[in-house]
């Protein structure tokens, strides 16, 4: 077991990383208020573990109230957000209900939008399950649901009051969300760490191979990353926007698509490219930069071609990103592997990397 802290004051908590941690009993109680435990789960992985970790909740004496939603990302939304509130209200959930977020990525930011508006905010616990969800998206605070025009649109900075992330449950991942994952991973060694990034070139296969060891240290160092972030920046008003490196794209993917279609970790990917690509052509990165960081996320397994949506489709739907101010898109771009940076590019100048994007 590992543990790490995001260091915000008394808002401040602990990330908790290690096997078999959905069984410990002290472990959950540590995020725990005096009233119910409503455990927010997807039909898919209510069958995985919801009865382990409400066994758990119950042995360490918490009253269980079971919530069980939908799955997937074209399910995050008002009509879901009430089946929360629904279940909430008829149970006499008070201000002293704690919310547990089981769950993927998804799950995350629904039942954590569900704890920062229910009775002005009840706490809640994250307990994510994919390998996404553990090193980017339970981390931070970030709570929101999609709207038809635009992804995460709706939402409120929220944090948890702890992190669980018990890596025996990426046993049961799936090969492509397992990779999906791994979209946000190298992000950080983009962004952040160039030793990171030159860990993962050389670790990429044992990841690809679930390795526990490299698994291990990729979630560690990812966290620590992000956590450090955060407790910079926990409104997003400098340093935490370089967590976005491809999200711009990204978001315009999974939204011109249809949410679904694509994985969050997928479209992030596809989008990295893109940046990388636009970092060029702003005179930060090289052809050989470009090249590697095509590399790296092809090694993973993940898309380097971004779909062709037309240009002016694109520009539509990045127009709503949550960076754009008084109608410029601001982008994160490279400085140089392992730096980011956020700026306004016009139009004009973006157009080339798009096109770059859909091609090779």
């Amino acid at each position: 077991m590992d543990e790490l802290r995001v260091n915000l004051a008394d808002r401040g908590y602990p990330i908790v990383i290690g096997p078999g941690l959905i069984r410990q009993e002290a472990l959950l109680k540590r995020g725990l208020g005096s009233g119910i435990a409503a455990v927010v789960t997807s039909d898919r992985i209510a069958p995985l573990y919801l009865k382990t970790v409400t066994d758990t909740l119950a042995r360490g004496g918490a009253q269980v109230l079971e919530i069980v939603v939908p799955d997937g990302e074209q399910a995050k939304n008002w009509e879901t957000l009430n089946l929360v509130y629904d279940a909430l209200l008829a149970n006499r959930c008070d201000r002293k209900t704690t919310i547990v977020a089981l769950g993927g990525g998804v799950i995350g930011d629904l039942a954590g939008f569900a704890a920062a508006t229910y009775q002005r905010g009840v706490p809640f616990i994250q307990v994510p399950t994919t390998l996404l969800a553990l090193v980017d998206s339970s981390v931070g605070g970030k709570t929101a649901i999609n709207h038809p025009l635009g992804k995460n649109m709706i939402g409120a900075f929220y944090q948890p009051q702890l992190v669980l992330a018990d890596t025996d449950t990426l046993s049961t991942l799936p090969d492509r969300e397992y990779r999906s994952g791994l979209g946000e991973v190298v992000k950080y060694g983009f962004i952040y760490d160039y030793a990171f990034l030159e860990w993962l070139e050389a670790n990429m296969d044992a990841l690809l191979a679930r390795d526990p060891a490299a698994l291990t240290h990729a979630i560690r160092r990812s966290c620590e990353i992000k956590a450090g972030i955060v407790a910079q920046d926990e409104r997003e008003t400098g340093i935490r926007a370089w967590l976005n490196l491809g999200h711009t794209f990204g978001h315009a993917i999974e939204t011109g698509l249809g949410y679904g279609e694509w994985l969050h970790g997928e479209a992030v990917a596809a989008g990295m490219v893109a940046a990388a690509e636009l970092s060029r052509l702003q005179g930060n990165l090289s052809v050989a930069d470009v090249a590697r960081v095509r590399r790296l996320i092809k090694r993973a397994g993940l898309p380097t071609v971004s779909p062709d949506l037309g240009q002016a489709r694109y520009f539509d739907l990045m127009r709503i990103d949550k960076k754009a101010e008084g109608g410029a898109i601001r982008y994160v771009l490279l400085k140089r592997l392992g730096e980011a940076y956020v700026a306004p590019v016009p139009d004009a100048q973006v157009a080339p990397a798009l096109a770059a994007a859909v091609s090779n």
